[in-house]
């Protein structure tokens, strides 16, 4: 089964408050950030569209509630380890995301943040595209007085295969009778689940 997630968020821009950082890599900015966790825009759209293609009826306002003090500060780094936990039977088969911001310039830092989210997500940088744009000036962007984030991810739930027991009847086999056994040849060191097509008839 494959799911598709979208997670959005946006942080104001102010004269005090927290350090930028984007996807866990600090941002040099003259600007802070208004947050109650430290503010991370990306890895907040990033949980959020995780969450949202795995089906989980929550997002990280009511799993990290803006007014619980322990939460206060707190690296989004923790707060996305938290929601891979909640989403260990999906896999991610790759993220994309964009980021708006008029200031300050994302370029130089594309590859520091995607080297820190496949580190993060255990995933390889291939399954990472990281855009950044600016609005043209336009909006409350355009006017430096933020920054936003737009994430797509695909996930891929997990298979575990299972063979389910079987308890064999032991019979005893009278020495006068025939014995005539038909396999695909899959038992022959197959370790899937074609190893056990095997039919045995008693003559």
């Amino acid at each position: 089964m494959i799911r598709i997630g979208q997670g959005i968020d946006f942080h104001q821009f102010a004269e005090q408050g927290r350090v930028l950082k984007l996807g866990g890599v600090e941002i040099p900015f003259f600007k802070k950030i208004t947050a109650h966790s430290d503010g991370d825009v990306l890895l907040h759209a990033l949980m959020d569209a995780l969450l949202g293609a795995s089906g989980i009826p929550e997002d990280i306002g009511s799993l990290f509630l803006p007014t619980d003090p322990q939460w206060e500060g707190v690296s989004s780094v923790k707060l996305l380890e938290k929601v891979l936990e909640l989403i260990k039977p999906w896999s991610i088969v790759n993220i994309d995301i964009t980021l708006l911001a008029q200031k300050p310039q994302i370029a130089p830092y594309n590859n520091p943040i995607r080297e820190s989210l496949a580190k993060i997500l255990n995933i390889s940088l291939s399954q990472i595209g990281l855009k950044a744009t600016t609005t043209e000036k336009m909006g409350s962007i355009g006017r430096e007085e933020g920054i936003a984030c737009w994430v797509v991810v695909l996930l891929q739930k997990k298979e575990f295969y299972k063979e389910p027991r079987r308890d064999l009847k032991q019979e005893q086999i009278k020495p006068s009778q025939n014995i005539e056994v038909w396999t695909d040849g899959s038992c022959l060191g197959n370790p899937g689940p074609g190893g056990w097509g095997v039919v045995v008839h008693l003559g």
